[in-house]
């Protein structure tokens, strides 16, 4: 499954995108009814396929194409941008492109690319739980999975679950019952909040503590948060100690309740080697979701705690302390390995929240066209969330506009947004039907959002409706 999978994503080369069809069949075995109707005709494409040989636009028609629209008043006075044709990687466009610039959260693409070179898109988060040293006393392990769920009412569709994991602590205990729940966050060192975020994050639903155990993103109520999600952008209540507000639920799926149902940090001890339940014992395990789904979500939903805990992975496999600090110098020593220009990126956090990340626009595009060449098929699951202008994500209520409607259908990108900063980067189709990768960073806005935002999307549309030779 997870191949065919690659394989939908290696075709954003050729941007072929279609809306789901019947779904008998798809997962395959012979039970699918039999029946005499017709079969169902094939679903309709929604994204303009790119044509491998379609002209390749010259330097001389995107600067006449853009020039006139990157001096917009609403993109303020510093307006970075690199445009290149993925095929062949060539520059076709560059304003300050190699101007280190605050990304937002078009961060998301180096820690979605970072953690799929360094992971793999096949590799899931474990969390676990062992025997611990006092009789009945289990812990719960965090592996860093950001989107564990408590139960079936999960946030996130088909994360694993803590009552999975009950039950199998359950099991392994026989007739021993569970006498008290401590809980191992030790995996994740450093702050819980990264020092370069506003003062709102904490608070305002758009980041969370970040801790090596946690539930639903340390969303209070998952349930409410997915209902309100479009109306909210995806903002919701957070706890503040992720890790001890699992332990307590995990406490709970065990039936300990009262004083037994309080839960304290500790370490889990070593494994002794002697037959469960004896101290260090693995009792259960879940796992996340493959890791090409976690970094559809992050992108796809632009959740930036997915991205903390993605860049803490990239750490893990580094050596580095799964911290803020550990998680952004692993991710950009991994572009590095990538062939990418190092010097170019300077990372504090993976979301992007934090303003003091640092990213030019043809770092974005050179990571773009890496992950879409064919050169490091892994890399083409960055691809599968990227939102579809006019039609889903943060693009969804966008390009509908005169002057923006030929990038509807055409341009799949990621949006960054903080007070004052703008970005977007992604690939376009132009009208010949030649795949561009494109970015655009912009840091000392002062004007309205929309204004802004339509601005930006100028841009890609005008990329998408000419030919630009």
């Amino acid at each position: 499954m997870l191949s065919a999978v690659l394989v939908v994503a290696l075709a954003v080369v050729g941007l072929a995108v279609v809306r789901p069809g019947p779904v008998a069949g798809w997962l395959g075995g012979d039970d699918t009814p039999k029946t005499s109707q017709s079969p169902e005709p094939d679903p309709p494409a929604v994204l303009a396929g790119a044509d491998a040989n379609a002209p390749l636009p010259t330097a001389e028609g995107v600067r006449a194409a853009l020039e006139p629209l990157v001096r917009a008043d609403a993109l303020g006075d510093r307006v970075n941008v690199s445009v290149a044709d993925v095929a062949t990687g060539q520059e076709l466009y560059g304003r300050g492109q190699d101007d280190p610039t605050v990304p937002a959260s078009v961060t998301k693409l180096a820690t979605g690319v970072a953690v799929l070179a360094a992971r793999g898109p096949a590799y899931r988060i474990p969390t676990r739980a062992v025997a611990g040293s006092a009789p009945g006393e289990v812990v719960l392990v965090g592996g860093g999975d950001p989107t564990l769920a408590v139960d079936e009412n999960s946030f996130y569709p088909g994360a694993a679950r803590l009552d999975d994991l009950a039950a199998q602590v359950t099991k392994a205990l026989g007739g021993t019952a569970p006498t008290k729940v401590t809980v191992d966050s030790s995996l994740f060192s450093g702050p819980v909040y990264e020092p370069g975020w506003d003062s709102d994050i904490p608070t305002g639903g758009y980041g969370a503590a970040i801790t090596a155990l946690t539930t639903d993103a340390a969303r209070r109520d998952p349930v409410a948060a997915r209902k309100n999600f479009d109306d909210t952008h995806g903002a919701a209540e957070r706890v503040p100690q992720p890790d001890l507000t699992a332990g307590r639920q995990f406490a709970k799926l065990l039936g300990l309740s009262g004083a037994a149902a309080e839960v304290k940090r500790g370490s889990a001890p070593a494994a002794s080697g002697a037959a469960a339940p004896a101290s260090g014992t693995e009792l259960g395990k879940v796992e996340s979701l493959p890791m090409i789904r976690l970094v559809d979500i992050m992108i796809s939903d632009s959740d930036n705690v997915i991205a903390e805990y993605l860049a803490r992975q990239v750490a893990l496999t580094k050596g580095k302390p799964a911290s803020f600090v550990g998680g952004a110098a692993a991710t950009d020593q991994t572009l590095g390995e990538l062939g990418l220009p190092a010097d170019e990126i300077s990372l504090a956090d993976g979301s992007g929240l934090s303003r003091t990340n640092r990213i030019s626009p043809s770092l974005l595009t050179d990571l773009i066209t890496l992950a879409g060449n064919g050169s490091h098929p892994e890399l083409a699951a960055i691809f599968g969330g990227l939102p579809v202008g006019g039609w889903s994500g943060t693009l969804d209520g966008r390009y509908k506009k005169s002057a923006t409607k030929a990038g509807a259908g055409v341009v799949r990108a990621k949006t960054g947004t903080l007070t004052g900063v703008n970005a977007i980067a992604g690939l376009v189709t132009t009208a010949d039907g030649r795949l561009l990768t494109f970015a655009v960073l912009t840091d000392r806005t002062t004007g309205g959002l929309d204004d802004t935002r339509e601005a930006l999307d100028r841009i890609s549309s005008a990329l998408a409706g000419c030919g630009c030779r």
